[in-house]
């Protein structure tokens, strides 16, 4: 018989599967093991669990109508107490029990005694992490669908009051054609109306309760899943066993949901880096929301885009942890699984972060209007309208093109601005120049004839803002 180690009770209580060893866990490897540091953050979805599979057990007999009580009370006072906990109280309870869903049961047992060794009856970590996990995921990717939600409202906000702000639009970063101010912003709620739907159809794989799968091959109580289900609102239960209890596609899903968003809010984080740049000098960010320089004193950082753009990458790193954990795994569980939690709560955090400050911005961001028109009446964003004008003369656009193209050569040769030139210079580069010419070649006559749907004409964006609020609407 091997050597027993002395079992350090007043650091490591007793384990749930204390019964097969002769030795107590080694300190070391009890540190590197346990989650309860992080998982914690699950605690109220355990508890919530606990009680449905509490009422499950009472419904197969399992626990008498007085023990069903005693439980759910019990766990409805650790719900209670664990809401109202000090950081030192976490911090201590760290070194008594591996994860929370130990400590939920270690606390159940010293509140209403041995009864509290009954609610495990049927169930296993395994399917108790799984429905957990799904619990957390519903409820926070509903509010992180919320926080889009907030986001987007402010944006059709800020863009209604700026439909007739023009700036340039840029392809390659060089100016290209004019724009509606308005037109830029509901560009992002329309990166943000996709992310808001990729993290609603992911709560359509949530809906089957994971609950009864066991360790990995079912329960053998005979408990009613679907009765489960139906008390934890879920629309049906899981298929089959093995793959409920090491599926994590749900929080693959929303890490890739998440990963998207970043990207966007990233993007339009670096539109706004920029136009806060004195070379653009577009906005005018809040002092309460950007930074100093602790050696330049007339600096104004936009610090928080920047961390914005920076967290993206932790995001994107977090989703990446998860598909390697996933790839070389063998069914069913394997304790890998445990480093999905991290990455998810962080991404979490992240995302509602991100969200709350960009809306913050939103609301308080300064567009300096006189900037974004001087820059927007520049001729030679005319251009592109130039050979269009000259298409609707019967002139093949390849040709108009060329045409025009001499006309930009020259203007810039002679730093003569061709608006400002009479018919007859025109008429010089092609005959099809006619006096309706000036009609055109004005910044509100070619921000009017972008008229069709998604042009950034005022005609369609104000269409297009009463499709958006009428989506809105809750």
């Amino acid at each position: 018989m091997p050597n027993k180690k002395q079992h350090n009770k007043s650091q490591w209580e007793s384990t749930a599967w204390e019964g097969r060893f002769t030795e107590a866990a080694d300190p070391d490897a009890a540190v590197f093991t346990t989650s309860f540091t992080f998982d914690r953050e699950l605690f109220p979805y355990d508890i919530q669990g606990s009680i449905a599979h509490t009422q499950g057990l009472a419904r197969a007999e399992l626990l008498t109508a007085s023990e069903e009580k005693t439980i759910i009370a019990g766990l409805k006072e650790i719900e209670e107490e664990m809401h109202k906990e000090s950081l030192s109280d976490i911090a201590s309870q760290s070194t008594l029990d591996e994860d929370i869903h130990m400590h939920i049961e270690r606390r159940l047992v010293e509140k209403v005694g041995e009864v509290g060794g009954k609610l495990h009856t049927g169930r296993s970590r395994n399917d108790q992490v799984a429905l957990d996990l799904r619990l957390y995921l519903r409820a926070e990717t509903a509010k992180a669908i919320d926080l889009i939600s907030a986001l987007q409202s402010s944006l059709v906000t800020r863009a209604e009051a700026e439909i007739t702000t023009f700036l340039p639009g840029y392809t390659h970063l060089q100016q290209a054609q004019p724009v509606s101010l308005a037109h830029h912003l509901l560009a992002y709620f329309e990166m943000l109306e996709r992310d808001k739907g990729r993290f609603s159809d992911s709560l359509k794989r949530l809906d089957q309760l994971p609950l009864g799968a066991g360790a990995l091959a079912g329960n053998s109580f005979g408990l009613d899943r679907k009765a489960n289900a139906k008390a934890l609102g879920f629309s049906g239960v899981t298929a089959n066993s093995l793959d409920t209890v090491c599926d994590r596609d749900a929080v693959i899903e929303f890490l890739s949901a998440a990963s998207m968003l970043m990207m966007h809010l990233s993007r339009w984080s670096e539109d706004w880096i920029l136009w806060a740049s004195t070379e653009f000098s577009y906005i005018s960010l809040p002092d309460s929301l950007s930074t100093g320089s602790s050696m330049m004193p007339q600096k104004k950082n936009p610090d928080l885009l920047e961390l914005i753009r920076g967290k993206t990458g932790r995001v994107y790193g977090s989703l990446m942890t998860l598909l390697t954990v996933m790839k070389g795994l063998p069914l069913s569980y394997n304790r890998d699984l445990q480093e999905d939690k991290e990455p998810l709560f962080d991404t979490m955090h992240t995302i509602r972060g991100a969200l709350r400050i960009m809306k913050r911005l939103t609301d308080e961001v300064i567009f300096q209007k006189y900037r974004m028109m001087t820059a927007a009446n520049d001729g030679l964003l005319l251009a592109t309208d130039l050979a269009d004008y000259l298409v609707t003369k019967g002139l093949p656009f390849r040709q108009a093109h060329k045409v025009v193209g001499k006309i930009v050569y020259r203007a810039i040769e002679e730093k003569s601005p061709f608006e400002t030139w009479p018919l007859k210079t025109f008429q010089t580069f092609c005959p099809l120049f006619k006096t309706d010419l000036f009609e055109r070649l004005s910044l509100q006559g070619a921000i009017d004839k972008k008229s069709g749907i998604g042009g950034t004409s005022t005609k369609s964006i104000r269409a297009e803002i009463r499709k958006i609020k009428k989506r809105l609407k809750p």
